[in-house]
Parts: structure tokens; C-alpha cells; sequence
């Protein structure tokens, strides 16, 4: 089992949100905490690296690992397969390092069925303007696939009240600030391992 005081945090959000990008900070700025890699079936794009941005397999591995229940979570998104690897994500925890899982709505829902010490931030775009641009500028998709994007976003934001913490994206220091203070914070919630013998002196 994990340790009591190590915690996977659960970070939501639509396309566009800038998640991505906060993640990457937060990993740069604390210790003891490690982002889970996802499997997916989607094909990966040009600057993509495997096993960094994503493990990408085939529609056959994918469904090996399923039957196999190696997933703490997965879902379907544009018709594409994505999941969270359940040994990973429990010897990460068990090593004492909080684990960072990026999912949506629907994994998270099954990861807080799976995992009772956890804590999950919802990230939402200043305005819907915002948002539409964040999408275009990334030049990655054409304007139909960015139609669904959005579409998808709006869907995925619905959910936004199903998080313990919200988070708007809009100065994005001010939102880093804001994750890192969540994090600290929960760190230091009761119980918390490795202060035994402290408050066996204290207390005697």
C-alpha cells in the first residue's frame, strides 16, 4: 500500500487550459513528486518523445493491459484509447513520492473510487476567447479537429465541480502559486508519516 502521507494529486482540465505547461513548472519547482506517463493508442505527433509525453502503444497492447487490469484508470478521447498505469502509479507512492496524474474527468472519477488519499484540482481558461485561441495558436490541428476540441472542452468543464480545489489559468503565475499552496498544504494534513518520534519527545 502507499504511504499515508503521499497522495496522487489529480489535475483536470480542457484542451487549452495550459495544464501542460503548469505541470512542467511545478516538476521544476518541488521535490518529491513525479508526473505518471500515460499509455495511449494515439499516434504521436512530430516533436512528441515515447515514454516522455506518452507510452504510445497499439490498439492491441492496449487492450492486453485492459483484460489484464493494468489500468488505474482509462478512457476513450476522439476515438483514441488513454491509461494510467496502475503498478507505476502505486510503487511511485510507495517510494514516498507524490504522484501528478493528468486525466480527465472520467479517470478521475475512478481514480478517487481507487485511491482515498488524493486531491483533485480542477484547471479552467480565464474566458471560452481564451481558451478558442490557446487551441488555434498550437497550429498542431485543423479547424474541424479543433471544432471538437472544443466541444470536448466544454463537456470536460461541465464536471469542473466534481475537483476539491478550482484553479483559473489566468495569470499564469498567480495559478502555479496557487497549485504549489495546495500541494504544500496537503502535505502537511494530518496524518502525516515520519514525525513519530517528534511527537513521541514533545508529547513526553
Amino acid at each position: 500500500m502507499a504511504k499515508e502521507s503521499n497522495f496522487s494529486l489529480i489535475l483536470s482540465s480542457p484542451s487549452g487550459a495550459g495544464k501542460t505547461s503548469l505541470v512542467s513548472k511545478l516538476l521544476a519547482e518541488l521535490d518529491n513528486i513525479q508526473v505518471s506517463v500515460s499509455h495511449t493508442t494515439r499516434t504521436r505527433r512530430p516533436a512528441e518523445v515515447n515514454a516522455v509525453n506518452y507510452h504510445f502503444i497499439s490498439q492491441a497492447q492496449f487492450e492486453t493491459m485492459m483484460a489484464g487490469e493494468q489500468f488505474l484508470e482509462y478512457a476513450e478521447v476522439f476515438g483514441n484509447q488513454y491509461g494510467t498505469s496502475k503498478e507505476w502509479v502505486q510503487s511511485t507512492l510507495d517510494k514516498g513520492i507524490d504522484v501528478i496524474l493528468e486525466i480527465d474527468w472520467q479517470g478521475a472519477q475512478q481514480v478517487r473510487e481507487k485511491f482515498s488519499r488524493n486531491v483533485s484540482i480542477f484547471i479552467l481558461p480565464p474566458n471560452k476567447q481564451a481558451l478558442v485561441e490557446r487551441l488555434q495558436g498550437r497550429g498542431q490541428d485543423n479547424a474541424e479537429v479543433i471544432e471538437k476540441r472544443i466541444a470536448a472542452a466544454t463537456e470536460e468543464m461541465s464536471h469542473y465541480s466534481d475537483a476539491d480545489y478550482l484553479v483559473i489559468n489566468d495569470d499564469f503565475d498567480i495559478a502555479l502559486q496557487q497549485l504549489k499552496s495546495i500541494i504544500v498544504a496537503t502535505r502537511c494534513k494530518l496524518p502525516v508519516q515520519g514525525c513519530e518520534k517528534l511527537l513521541s519527545d514533545l508529547l513526553s
